[in-house]
């Protein structure tokens, strides 16, 4: 009878990306993996100074050219259904032909960003940002950016192969996703 409790009580509920959506503002950031809740506190000072100018840097390049949309933190995208993966990413970018003849949705968007940003936080681990990094490449994103405010460096994914890591004095680039696009990667740290 012990063991069935014990079995029972680890078993997972699963959610969907409905369920997610009518959940109670907590305060808390969350994201829904294969079905499974993640709760995160809310950002510090500095990450959100880092996600900030990233937003900042991208839209400047975006909104005159009218290349497409740049998505605040927090903008859930639909990854897989059933069970539902639902990540939020810092910043994100979507190519303007992508959203051709749509209004934005007030639900989690189906359309896979061309470029996500993510900014590692204290409380972030190895094995979460990878995860995380996996889930956005698997899905179809063409350019990840890892932003680590600790080394005030960048890791740019372009697939599970082509990785480079990048330090304050180097340039950081938009590639074939945003061609022209280019910052300092120092210029994320304006501190």
């Amino acid at each position: 009878m012990i063991r069935e409790e014990i079995g029972m009580a680890a078993e997972k509920t699963l959610i969907t990306a409905d369920d997610l959506l009518r959940l109670r503002d907590d305060g808390m950031r969350h994201e829904l993996v294969r079905g499974e809740l993640r709760t995160m506190p809310p950002a510090g000072e500095e990450h959100g100074i880092v996600a900030g100018e990233a937003f900042g840097l991208i839209r400047d390049f975006v909104r005159p050219r009218r290349l497409g949309y740049v998505f605040a933190a927090e903008t859930g995208f639909f990854l897989e259904h059933a069970p539902d993966l639902v990540r939020a990413p810092d910043v994100a970018f979507v190519a303007a032909g992508r959203f051709e003849g749509r209004r934005p949705s007030r639900r989690f968007s189906d359309l896979v960003p061309d470029l996500v940003v993510e900014v590692v936080s204290p409380y972030d681990t190895a094995t979460e940002v990878e995860e995380k990094v996996l889930d956005w490449l698997n899905a179809g994103v063409r350019l990840v950016w890892v932003v680590h405010p600790s080394t005030r460096s960048v890791t740019v994914y372009q697939s599970r192969i082509e990785i480079r890591l990048l330090t304050a004095g180097e340039e950081l680039s938009g590639g074939e996703v945003l061609p022209g696009f280019t910052c300092q990667v120092r210029d994320l740290f304006p501190y």
